[in-house]
């Protein structure tokens, strides 16, 4: 809360037993991953956040590694990414402060219901890829450095592969995208859950791997840090970050549904 000392606003916004600041007509930026725009996380709890506290969120929607980008050069106020390793380096940087946790879900392993790698109903997905490779079963890729694109080259690496060749598509897109290509090839990808819940032209594909501990999708929160950029708005920025990982902003987030089914589970420390 230290970054909220100083501001110089008239009257306060309670939340449970936290009061910040309001901010009447203003606006925050956040550089998120694709993830939480698509599966329509944001157009479920960005409204209740703004009701609150009179603060608008600007969603920039890139991949993990782009968002990070967009907030080491300042033209955004909070990153809301998942790739923690990454993370924690913008935060080692100076560019961003004090990384919290605030939800997670897990990827899953998509591909043609007459799966020619032969994988479906496995556990293993460090195996799954063992066996699309070996059977040159056609791969797509994101290819663009977000995050499930980072935890997909984490598992080829635990495979000791290097996936090339005309089998293996790098696309460069985004999760939907992704996944419209992978339809019409049609293709085994790697997809966050919540993406794939919401993802609606779904033609020939099914969930063939899941339930790996290396599938695990932690999703963190950062500050940019405005000693670099003395134009982030962080005061307006922290009272995002700390309704996010309050127990209003974890309910919030557990309420997020898709026929019937919870996309994201919170897990902020001390909500």
């Amino acid at each position: 809360m230290s970054f909220m000392k100083n501001v110089l606003v008239a009257g306060a916004i309670a939340f449970g037993s936290m009061t910040w600041p309001a901010v009447a007509h203003d606006f925050i930026t956040v550089a998120s991953t694709t993830s939480t725009e698509q599966s329509g996380l944001f157009g479920h709890i960005l409204p209740i956040f703004k009701e609150k506290s009179g603060i608008e969120v600007r969603v920039i929607a890139q991949g993990t590694g782009q968002a990070l980008d967009t907030g080491r050069r300042g033209d955004a106020d909070v990153v809301f990414v998942h790739a923690e390793t990454a993370e924690e380096t913008f935060v080692a940087d100076g560019f961003g402060v004090n990384r919290r946790e605030v939800m997670y879900n897990d990827f899953v392993i998509v591909g043609p219901g007459d799966d020619p790698a032969g994988i479906k109903g496995g556990k293993e997905a460090v195996a799954a890829l063992k066996k699309i490779a070996g059977t040159n079963a056609t791969f797509a890729s994101r290819g663009d450095d977000s995050g499930t694109h980072k935890a997909e080259l984490a598992l080829w690496e635990q495979a000791g592969i290097e996936p090339s060749g005309d089998w293996y598509r790098e696309l460069g897109t985004g999760m939907g995208p992704t996944l419209n290509t992978s339809a019409q090839m049609p293709a085994y990808t790697l997809t966050d859950r919540a993406t794939w819940l919401s993802f609606e032209n779904k033609g020939p594909l099914e969930i063939v791997v899941e339930g790996d501990p290396k599938l695990f999708n932690q999703y963190g929160v950062i500050l940019v840090n405005p000693k670099k950029h003395p134009h982030v708005k962080a005061e307006q920025g922290q009272v995002f970050i700390d309704w996010l990982v309050s127990s209003e902003g974890q309910q919030a987030i557990a309420d997020f549904r898709i026929g019937g089914q919870q996309l994201f589970f919170p897990n902020a420390a001390g909500s």
